[in-house]
């Protein structure tokens, strides 16, 4: 399976490989697990989506924000191996939401990301995960999502 042909399809492109914004890499490699360190909603360097839900931004626009850090983070698997056609599964998304106090909706924002590694993926694409709200995120993005991959 052609995993970025099929990100074309989808209309899609992969951004610039985000770099790591502290004393961090970007991925790390342990057998056939890699680990993603956490991707803001930044595309080439430009954050595209700032603020918090229920505030600045709306489920839909968050939403939209959650698929870009997919969009980045695969940028960021690709650098590390070279092709996503290494992806053999999505095994772990871990997704934060810069929202407002009582904000109980964070699943649906994070379904940008999920929903874009189905689409790609497939079944291979179906992961555990977690969508958690917090008060604030790196240079005030309104998402930020964690993903584990396991590799062919």
């Amino acid at each position: 399976m052609n995993y970025e042909a099929k990100l074309t399809a989808l209309g899609l492109t992969l951004p610039n490989p985000p770099v790591s914004a502290g004393a961090y890499v970007p991925t790390v490699r342990t057998g056939n697990l890699l680990f993603c360190a956490g991707t803001i909603a930044a595309f080439n360097g430009q954050q595209t989506h700032v603020g918090q839900v229920g505030k600045e931004q709306t489920i839909e626009t968050a939403k939209k924000s959650a698929e870009v850090c997919a969009l980045g983070t695969l940028a960021n698997i690709k650098a590390a191996v070279g092709s996503l056609d290494q992806i053999a599964r999505i095994v772990m998304v871990n997704g934060f939401v810069n929202a407002v106090d009582g904000f109980a909706d964070s699943p649906a924002v994070i379904n940008g990301a999920s929903e874009l590694f189905l689409a790609v993926f497939g079944d291979a694409g179906k992961h555990a995960r977690a969508a958690v709200a917090v008060n604030g995120l790196p240079r005030g993005s309104t998402t930020e999502i964690q993903v584990v991959v396991e590799l062919k």
